[in-house]
């Protein structure tokens, strides 16, 4: 796997999801779920509508994946609201994939979602390395630089000490702080 970038400026993550909302509802929330979840890229596209949705149609506190995280995945305000308006446009089935093919029943691939971030990267001037893995270390970034404790995003990455964790997401000869929460 090749080495991304996080996307650090907010003004650049706006445009992309302004970009994405208006190509397609689906790949915006996509991006949306991406950097607002910390989620790798592979269990982002095996969610399906009743991980996120309970049976009556509304969007889940808490998403609880069958993974290596022990730490529940909040669903917040701008996913739920991204969530919705995906919902409402499409109408799918409990079991559907969150993010289906327009082909296929399957939900798309791994290079359909590169292909997706990157071509929307390049199209609002982002320079460097930017791929599905960025989605990730830009929840990472921001969450740490909101304050969100080195110890929780640590485990949530699966890393072993706090400054592999702060390499990963490129922060460098920063001090570790402890607080809470991203919102992008």
């Amino acid at each position: 796997m090749e080495y991304v970038d996080a996307i650090r400026d907010i003004g650049k993550i706006n445009s992309i999801k302004k970009l994405l909302k208006e190509q397609s509802i689906r790949d915006y929330l996509l991006f949306v779920m991406g950097i607002n979840s910390g989620l790798k890229i592979s269990e982002i596209l095996n969610l399906k509508i009743n991980d996120m949705m309970d049976d009556h149609g509304k969007v889940k506190k808490f998403l609880e994946l069958d993974t290596k995280v022990e730490i529940p995945i909040y669903i917040n305000p701008k996913v739920k609201q991204a969530l919705s308006l995906y919902v409402s446009s499409v109408s799918p089935e409990q079991d559907d994939f969150l993010f289906k093919s327009s082909k296929t029943n399957q939900p798309i691939t791994r290079q359909q979602a590169y292909r997706i971030i990157n071509k929307a990267a390049k199209s609002v001037g982002l320079d460097g390395k930017i791929g599905t893995h960025s989605m990730r270390k830009t929840f990472g970034y921001h969450a740490y630089k909101k304050g969100v404790a080195i110890s929780l995003l640590q485990k949530l990455f699966h890393h072993t000490t706090p400054g592999e964790t702060l390499k990963y997401l490129g922060i460098k000869d920063e001090k570790i702080l402890t607080e809470i929460d991203v919102n992008l």
